[in-house]
């Protein structure tokens, strides 16, 4: 039998992306001015704005890798070009970084919403990281896109911000550092929280549009990246640098805001009640980004255990194709953490050393990997990145004895699972049969040597509407695709084993003797959007008709994820016919 896998369509412009890049990355600027006054109140310029440059430059950096790592340059892609476990060292890392990001943002949102109590602060962003994780074990869509609908409005009120505080730069009272180098050099790595969500935009890479002349084969995500990341980057650099500036011009009771400077900047250059917008626009965007964190654990830890570094529970789905035991995972860590510590300077301190460690690893592999065609001043750049963030990390390390014990957890816990799972899968390798099936992997679907009609069909089991195909493709004497679609809630492109998927394999082999006499191409998919999916194999064939099962999902489901039918139904060429059975 011959199978065709086909990857996740690539249709994410640099909009969107960007816009899911802002709801991560975004967020930053709403705490780390705040820890800067907290920490050394008007001497915190200079620091704030090293964090600005530094930032920038890892942005170009990102840029860079995602040109060469168009189908996914996270930290685990790139640093598994030199070892699997330096691969798996790095995805702990992230696993840290977003373990915190989702305790972080989610108690200073609520500092923005008006918590000032902190037990308070920490009892609401318990209950909802509790809340969040419950909805997505239904496998959501739309609450990936509160993060969109929260950019564009977050935007619009720094910048007024900002020109509300332009008229106080009269007042500015900005005074010099104090201490030796080493001092300021520790202060400064303090603030260096501006880094975070950067990682999205390499790993989100193989979800991209493709750039024009470029195909599947070759594919190219320049454009699209480079676009996403630059405006992106911009906000981030350019706005925490002038509302920085801005910061400078507060009175002293500025410093007792750190867990909502910018909501009392809006207090005072703008008024309470543009306060309360910005208290409102930011606490929201920040407890979106508890959804953005929960998510990337869940692909980071599903991934892994694809790729046999973490225990098979991982990948365990629920009928809604969520990994649970990766949710319950990561929605259960960031709880623990807040229980440990729930002060944002604290949860600060954690987070760092996760973000700067992925990202360092990130830069150093692929800097000095050889098969990466780098320019030379490109090479060059990363490897100064590189040290830089080398250094910072390690001065966290030695600086910050509860954040390297966090980490030193995460990686011990992490890596004694990897040991567990590779022992195990050398045992199961020495007693297992030779496959004696063929997979054919391809990045898209091979075209059939058949050039009649053709007939797609969508099924998840033998249902009503694959007999219908099959019937129809009988009569007509079409070319019949049978389309599986394993639903897996995690917004990368990988490859996928009908082999190990019981279901698929079981449709399959019957097919195998119910279509005898018939032209059957089958293509397996592991897909977050099965909708989408159906339609970009019905574009790519040019089939005649599609034909559907009838969704029997309840109204709550279907409103959090989508109606398949409609969205198909809604997208599909008016060429094609869509046929839905029950």
């Amino acid at each position: 039998m011959e199978i065709s896998n086909v990857g996740r369509p690539r249709n994410v412009g640099w909009v969107r992306a960007a816009a899911l890049l802002y709801g991560d990355w975004g967020t930053s600027k709403a705490y780390v001015i705040g820890l800067g006054m907290a920490a050394i109140g008007f001497a915190a310029l200079p620091h704030l704005l090293a964090v600005c440059a530094v930032t920038g430059f890892v942005g170009l950096n990102y840029i860079w890798i995602c040109k060469h790592f168009p189908n996914g340059g996270g930290v685990y892609t790139s640093a598994g070009l030199h070892s699997r476990r330096l691969a798996t060292i790095g995805g702990l890392l992230l696993l840290a970084d977003f373990i915190v990001t989702a305790a972080l943002s989610c108690l200073d949102g609520f500092h923005y919403l008006g918590f000032e109590d902190p037990v308070t602060a920490k009892k609401w962003a318990i209950t909802a990281i509790f809340a969040i994780g419950a909805v997505n074990f239904l496998g959501p869509k739309h609450t990936g896109g509160i993060a969109v609908w929260l950019a564009v409005p977050t935007v619009a009120v720094v910048i007024i911000l900002i020109g509300g505080g332009v008229p106080h730069l009269s007042q500015i009272h900005t005074q010099a550092p104090g201490g030796g180098i080493l001092q300021n050099w520790t202060r400064f790595v303090d603030m260096i929280l501006a880094l975070s969500g950067v990682e999205v935009a390499a790993s989100s890479t193989g979800v991209l549009r493709l750039d024009a002349n470029s195909t599947l084969d070759r594919p190219s995500v320049l454009i699209t990246a480079r676009r996403a990341i630059i405006v992106v980057m911009v906000d981030v650099v350019i706005g925490t640098a002038m509302l920085s500036v801005l910061a400078m011009c507060l009175p002293d009771a500025a410093k007792e805001h750190q867990n909502d400077m910018l909501r009392y900047m809006g207090d005072i250059f703008l008024g309470p009640k543009f306060g309360i917008l910005v208290g409102w626009v930011f606490g929201l965007l920040l407890i979106s980004a508890v959804n953005t964190a929960i998510t990337g654990m869940v692909a980071l830890l599903y991934v892994m255990a694809h790729d046999g570094e973490l225990p098979d529970p991982f990948l365990q789905l629920n009928r809604f194709g969520v990994p649970w035991v990766a949710l319950i995972t990561a929605t259960i860590l960031p709880v623990v953490v807040l229980n440990i510590d729930d002060k944002v300077e604290g949860l600060a301190a954690l987070y760092a050393i996760g973000v700067v460690g992925a990202i360092a690893i990130n830069l150093g592999s692929c800097a000095f990997a050889k098969s990466i065609p780098l320019k030379g001043f490109e090479r060059i750049t990363m490897k100064g990145t590189f040290l830089v963030l080398a250094a910072i990390w390690i001065t966290i390390a030695l600086s910050k004895v509860w954040a390297l014990l966090f980490v030193a957890v995460v990686l011990a816990v992490g890596l004694t699972l990897r040991e567990l799972t590779r022992r195990h899968q050398r045992i199961a390798t020495a007693t297992a049969m030779p496959a004696s099936v063929l997979q054919k992997a391809a990045p898209g679907p091979a075209a059939p040597d058949f050039l009649g009609q053709f007939i797609l069909v969508a099924a998840r089991g033998w249902t009503p509407a694959l007999q219908f195909a099959l019937e129809e493709s009988r009569v007509r004497g079409a070319q019949l695709l049978v389309l599986y679609v394993r639903e897996v809630t995690v917004t990368i492109d990988m490859g996928g084993n009908w082999e190990s998927d019981s279901d698929a394999k079981s449709l399959f082999t019957r097919l195998e003797s119910e279509a005898r006499g018939l032209k059957v191409n089958k293509l397996y998919s592991i897909s977050d959007s099965p909708a989408e999916t159906i339609i970009d194999i019905a574009a790519t064939f040019g089939v005649d008709t599609v034909v559907l099962g009838g969704s029997r999902r309840a109204t709550l489901v279907n409103l959090l994820k989508g109606n398949i039918v409609a969205r198909v139904a809604a997208n599909l060429p008016e060429t094609m016919h869509l046929i839905v059975i029950g």
